[in-house]
């Protein structure tokens, strides 16, 4: 049987705080959502300030994040290339597929990922990076 490796709470603490802090360092009002492997929320941080609305998109990069294996940037990318038909995913996917939805890869393992929403789509990608780097 094989193994892998899995977010704690410790370690989603860890990425929560570095994230929170690369928000806070660039006054950033924003929405932090870290889910497992499987897109179940297991963190949800709401900075004073943040749009409301980015309490559900945070969660959605992250979810589009995890269960795609990759950046949610990857998606928005193909439909402003001209696939649309990611359009007709199912509502919470859809809601995701924009930048700022990063994947949490530790031995080559997608273990969950971080999705960040309230400020331009590559400054919440910035933010979940250095959350996610907060790990190594």
């Amino acid at each position: 049987m094989q193994t892998k490796p899995y977010l704690t709470l410790a370690d989603v603490k860890k990425i929560a705080a570095a994230a929170e802090a690369e928000a806070v360092a660039n006054n950033w009002a924003v929405v932090i959502a870290i889910v497992d492997d499987g897109g179940h929320l297991l963190w949800l941080q709401r900075l004073d300030g943040a749009n409301p609305l980015s309490s559900h998109i945070a969660p959605a990069k992250a979810r589009v994040s995890a269960l795609g294996r990759r950046e949610s940037k990857l998606y928005e990318d193909m439909i402003n290339n001209g696939r649309v038909s990611f359009l007709s995913a199912p509502a919470p996917m859809a809601d995701g597929m924009l930048e700022g939805g990063v994947p949490v890869i530790v031995d080559g393992h997608t273990i969950g990922a971080v999705g960040v929403s309230g400020v331009k789509s590559a400054e919440d990608a910035q933010i979940a990076k250095a959350g996610i780097a907060a790990l190594n």
